[in-house]
């Protein structure tokens, strides 16, 4: 972490050059304009993680700097939530004149959301006891009459949920509310205003589709609860437990009916549409029913493998959200024999850093 480039007067500087670099590299494809969907220059990340530095009585939250190849005090942190640095402040108080709660404490991680919810991780080298437990409540009942406020304790083999591990945040995307489950220690969006306009810039990239999608990697549910509203169906999978459950309850509470989560790999889900192999999860559902002529991918920063991307380029529509430009350059050499660039965008979910999270439309060529 470079603390000292986290300056919200060159911001639009540093984005600009993003914006560059990316064309750059694509240029090969010759896409249309980037469409760029700047963040806003400060307070934009929903969780923070803090390592805990103990110095006699003192106690505080540090950053390792890698340009100064040192550890940096935080007492607030500008990336972070305005929510995780009133947090981060109150925590503290409380944190270092109590000798139970600060014992052998190394980290505290924070998962904050626009509605007003926010979840505490406190992580120990010890195990917790009942000591732990009891002065954890009273912190909790201290905090909660100004923060609408979780605890969790972790330790080795240990886990202790006060009340829930989860947090379930509201983004209003074009003229609808969704809620999305978050659970503690799962995958999220960090930065929840850019995921709000990715959202919408699915929506629009996909509003004239027909007939029914399919989702890889779809983790919560994030995007194909949204996008179920332009589609027949929606069939989705995704490997985390964790997740699956947070997608099942989304789709629940949003009132979603046309989407069906599957837990299993991207991988397998290829084998299972090749008719490579039979899998018992796959028992009732019909996959030839399905019609399927856009296919949504989001995956992790190694891309996309082989047998997927075979799979992916059966399809007229590829719509791909990267984290990584690297590996949606290398995929997108092998997806450009099939198919061409129609619509093209940067969001910038990591202002201050190299990391660029992009969103392509692909279209097959005409025959």
């Amino acid at each position: 972490m470079n603390l000292a480039a986290m300056d919200p007067q060159t911001y639009d500087a540093q984005l600009q050059q993003k914006r560059i670099k990316l064309e750059q590299a694509f240029a090969q494809f010759e896409p249309p304009e980037i469409e760029v969907f700047a963040s806003e220059p400060a307070h934009y990340r929903m969780r923070a993680e803090f390592r805990v530095w103990h110095e006699g009585d003192d106690l505080y939250y540090y950053m390792f700097d890698k340009v100064l190849n040192a550890k940096v005090r935080c007492e607030q942190y500008l990336p972070a939530s305005e929510l995780i640095n009133k947090m981060m402040l109150a925590l503290m108080a409380e944190l270092r004149p109590n000798p139970t709660l600060r014992h052998k404490l190394f980290q505290v991680d924070f998962l904050s959301t626009l509605s007003g919810e926010i979840l505490v991780s406190l992580l120990y080298h010890r195990q917790l006891d009942d000591d732990w437990r009891a002065q954890a409540n009273a912190l909790k009942q201290r905090l909660s009459a100004e923060f609408k406020v979780n605890l969790i304790g972790r330790a080795r083999k240990q886990k202790i949920d006060l009340d829930k591990d989860f947090v379930v945040e509201s983004l209003e995307v074009n003229d609808k509310t969704f809620l999305y489950k978050q659970i503690e220690n799962s995958f999220t969006q960090p930065n929840a205003k850019v995921s709000v306009k990715m959202l919408e810039w699915a929506l629009d990239v996909t509003q004239d589709s027909r007939g029914d999608l399919l989702e890889l990697y779809c983790g919560n549910g994030n995007f194909s609860i949204a996008l179920a509203q332009n589609f027949e169906r929606v069939l989705a999978t995704e490997l985390a437990k964790p997740s699956v459950d947070a997608a099942q309850y989304n789709i629940e509470v949003n009132g979603i009916e046309n989407l069906q989560i599957i837990r299993m790999s991207a991988e397998d889900f290829s084998d299972a549409m090749a008719k490579k192999r039979s899998f018992r999860r796959l028992d009732g559902i019909d996959l030839d029913s399905y019609v399927c002529n856009t296919i949504f991918v989001d995956p992790p920063r190694a891309g996309i493998d082989p047998d997927t991307l075979a799979l992916v380029q059966g399809y007229e529509r590829i719509l791909y959200i990267s984290c990584n430009p690297t590996t949606l350059r290398n995929n997108l050499e092998v997806l450009s024999a099939t198919h061409r660039v129609v619509r093209f965008a940067l969001f910038d979910q990591f202002p201050y850093t190299e990391h660029m999270e992009s969103g392509v439309l692909l279209e097959r060529h005409p025959c």
